[in-house]
């Protein structure tokens, strides 16, 4: 019972220091942060984008009337 149970507790030791499984969570994490940056800058862009749009259609209105 003794073997068995330092057995596992090798086995587990070994397992919590592993460092394979820190990589995908540092990655996943920047990839996270990424998502928020570009999510939070497309709000931005398109409304800059709607405003150019508005003000041609605007130029273009005057123009022909």
């Amino acid at each position: 019972m003794k073997f068995e149970f330092r057995r596992l507790a090798v086995a587990v030791r070994v397992f919590l220091l592993k460092e394979e499984g820190q990589d995908l969570i540092e990655y996943a994490l920047v990839v996270a942060l990424i998502a928020f940056a570009a999510t939070a800058g497309m709000s931005t862009l398109a409304n800059n984008i709607n405003n150019a749009f508005q003000n041609i259609g605007t130029t273009l209105t005057t123009a022909i009337g």
